[in-house]
């Protein structure tokens, strides 16, 4: 242990901060040391639940606090790279709303400088920590699923229309950190397409194809522009199929024991063969992922391990979401630089 307790800034308290903030509140130890945000109506609602947290509207009088060890960044996109160093100049590790940055080339940068600072750096990529998803990561690991051909995801719904950001900026970031802590690396090449039907530059509804180096693919779909609300992950093997629903009250993981496989026969001739089994719908914890999040951002930084989410996996996410922006404004590199 370096320290008994975590003393931790809340910077941004509106729609999701709030929540964010309850659960570092709840988090064993932890301390809720500072609220922070420039909305003062937002800033003095919350400090009631609070009361025993220093209340500013400034972040720099925020940071300048040497009894603050860390900070948790849930601002907007735009502002999440220079708060985020500015933070870790300061000397405070850093738990940054996803997507961790803009660019691929800002996310470097942060990443280096947490490394050349010895502070953590973790994103929220909230569903990494949804038990659902480990147990995902389980069969897949053990081998239950047999060979792992592809899996798909789907994020869909009739709303919310951003207005400073594409559907897949808004929505696949949950989805692309879920692939790839699920495939263990990252893809070589990247299809995307999508269309903008209420504002220009904008899209509401998009594709994405992810080729892996081992042959596996992944495709995300998401979209503000849909009449059903679908929250779904799919793995499929070669012994097994995986069903993931997040939108089930319960019950939100099946798994089939389904596949298809060719016989080989002679003359060249290989029929395929069907295979219908049993589903199990296994027992899944009931915690909730953030509290899981936020708990694990404190023991990260209080034991110096390594977060699951941290900077180089926001790097990863965000430069998927470049390429597919490229892609999208018909400038496409198609092909990915070989992953480090």
């Amino acid at each position: 242990m370096l320290s008994e307790f975590l003393n931790i800034g809340m910077v941004g308290l509106g729609g999701w901060g709030k929540f964010v903030a309850r659960s570092f509140f709840q988090t064993a130890n932890c301390e809720l040391r500072y609220l922070c945000d420039a909305n003062p109506r937002v800033l003095q609602a919350q400090s009631r639940l609070y009361p025993q947290a220093l209340v500013t509207e400034s972040y720099d009088e925020l940071l300048s606090d040497d009894c603050v060890d860390a900070v948790a960044l849930v601002t907007p996109a735009p502002a999440h790279f220079a708060m985020a160093k500015q933070a870790l100049l300061s000397g405070k590790h850093v738990y940054v709303e996803k997507p961790m940055t803009l660019t691929t080339a800002h996310a470097e940068e942060l990443v280096s400088l947490a490394a050349s600072q010895n502070l953590k750096l973790m994103v929220g990529h909230l569903l990494e920590y949804h038990p659902a998803v480990q147990l995902m990561k389980q069969e897949l690991d053990s081998g239950s699923l047999g060979d792992v051909y592809y899996m798909y995801s789907q994020r869909l719904n009739l709303g919310v229309v951003r207005q400073h950001e594409n559907a897949f900026w808004s929505l696949a970031p949950h989805d692309l950190s879920v692939i790839l802590y699920l495939f263990g690396q990252e893809p070589i090449k990247v299809e995307a397409s999508g269309q903008c039907f209420l504002q220009r530059n904008i899209e509401d509804v998009a594709f994405a194809n992810l080729h892996f180096p081992d042959g596996r693919m992944a495709n995300v779909h998401v979209s503000w522009l849909d009449p059903h609300k679908k929250r779904t992950m799919v793995l499929v093997g070669s012994e097994r199929m995986l069903v993931f629903d997040d939108m089930q009250p319960s019950e939100k993981v099946r798994i089939f024991d389904k596949s298809a496989y060719a016989e080989v026969g002679a003359g060249g001739m290989n029929p395929i063969h069907v295979r219908h089994g049993d589903i199990r719908i296994p027992r899944l914890s009931l915690r909730e992922p953030l509290a899981i999040e936020t708990e694990h951002f404190v023991e990260c930084v209080l034991n110096d391990t390594r977060p699951r989410s941290d900077g180089t996996d926001g790097l990863r996410v965000v430069r998927i979401l470049e390429e597919v922006d490229w892609q999208l404004r018909g400038t496409g590199t198609i092909q990915l630089k070989e992953a480090a």
